[in-house]
């Protein structure tokens, strides 16, 4: 027997487009539209969604990330070309998202280097790209303009704005036709009024990707969970300023005690199941990408959401 989980809500998650293909102006090899879902996650069978998408998450300089992520990995990190190329090809990723870790060196002023580093990723892989810029408030407007304009007519998602620094993304955003992550800690109230900011600039509705911040299972990730709900609830209650789609990047499992004093012969392990087990509530709770940097947790959440579209848990 399956029950009736029509709640008649009012309200419906807003689609964002990511991705574009040579018929759109773009070189990807496919777009994605997430959002669009009028219920809850997994709840209802004959809702058609490509989400949760998984975008697999790479660096232009790995002294910054994780020795676990980089062992997974190998050699192949030493080229960004090649770790997105990979990302397509042997990790089966819908989405790559590169981080421009270079950009943290203290005192770096010239950041042309941005720019190419950001075509050599697009020629790399034909996947839709995330791009994670600058940490440096007093370098964002040139490294969000290089994005920009390196990925022009791509329809990137750029992140990340958050409440005291989101002029230059959008900037970036909307002179080039992007996507925008926006940030806020773990708080829907700050969700909806970093939201109302970025319309008031005239940053489109279906510009907006929500990113509630992620902490670890154990370490936080019930408030994040509890936030993500709360976001998904007002949506689809009909809170306009709080119907863009969700991202979810749990990239603090790889760096939690568990995992970093595990047993070196079940480290990978471990780590992989934090990763998945994080990203598999989170996609619960409402969000459409989950972004991860084991190249085995690919797979395994591949297979948990083609489960959940597609046998109702629901039965008697």
């Amino acid at each position: 027997m399956e029950f009736n989980l029509n709640f008649g809500w009012s309200g419906s998650i807003g689609e964002v487009i990511l991705g574009a293909t040579n018929t759109d102006g773009g070189t990807r090899k496919r777009s994605y539209h997430i959002g669009g879902s009028s219920n809850l996650p997994f709840i209802d069978q004959k809702e058609f969604s490509e989400s949760p998408l998984i975008a697999f998450e790479i660096c232009d300089n790995v002294q910054y990330w994780s020795p676990i992520a980089k062992s997974a990995c190998g050699d192949v990190i030493n080229d960004v070309k090649d770790w997105a190329k990979t990302a397509e090809t042997s990790y089966d990723a819908d989405l790559v998202r590169l981080h421009l870790t270079s950009t943290r060196e203290r005192g770096l002023r010239d950041v042309s280097f941005v720019k190419k580093v950001v075509e050599n990723v697009l020629s790399a892989t034909g996947l839709p790209l995330i791009i994670e810029g600058s940490n440096e408030p007093s370098i964002d407007s040139e490294v969000f303009q290089q994005c920009g304009e390196a990925g022009q007519g791509e329809r990137l998602l750029l992140g990340t704005a958050e409440a005291n620094r989101y002029r230059s993304i959008a900037a970036a955003a909307l002179a080039y036709n992007h996507s925008v992550i926006a940030q806020s800690p773990i708080d829907i109230n700050l969700a909806k009024q970093l939201n109302i900011l970025l319309r008031e600039i005239d940053v489109p509705h279906d510009r907006i990707v929500i990113d509630p911040y992620t902490g670890a299972l154990g370490y936080g990730f019930e408030y994040s969970y509890s936030a993500m709900e709360r976001i998904r609830f007002s949506g689809l209650k009909g809170d306009a300023d709080l119907t863009m789609p969700m991202i979810c990047s749990p990239i603090d499992t790889l760096n939690i005690k568990e995992v970093r004093e595990a047993d070196i012969q079940n480290q990978n392990t471990i780590a992989v199941m934090w990763e998945f087990y994080t990203g598999i509530a989170a996609a619960v709770a409402g969000a459409e990408i989950i972004c991860i940097r084991h190249p085995k947790t690919v797979e395994l959440l591949k297979k948990a959401f083609v489960a959940l579209k597609t046998k109702n848990i629901y039965q008697g």
